[in-house]
């Protein structure tokens, strides 16, 4: 069994989603989602900045800031 050290519970989801910056907007797939962050799929994670906003498809917008990158999988913070 993993210790889960997080202070929020994560949900598991697979919400499309955009990754938007610069005015520039790529699509992304949310894969887990908490109060405080995020894992994402992004085509290509070497395009993602430090700070960026997620627009999920529901319409609500998050301020991001990445955290880690594993290949395609990025981890962010949602900041206020």
């Amino acid at each position: 069994m993993v210790d889960e050290k997080r202070r929020y519970p994560r949900s598991d989801v697979e919400e499309p989603a955009h990754v938007s910056f610069s005015g520039t907007s790529l699509t992304c797939l949310v894969r887990n989602i908490s109060a405080e962050g995020a894992a994402i799929d992004v085509d290509n994670a070497a395009y993602i900045p430090e700070r960026f906003r997620l627009v999920m498809s529901v319409g609500e917008v998050r301020n991001c800031r990445l955290i880690w990158i594993k290949q395609n999988r990025i981890g962010v913070t949602f900041e206020t």
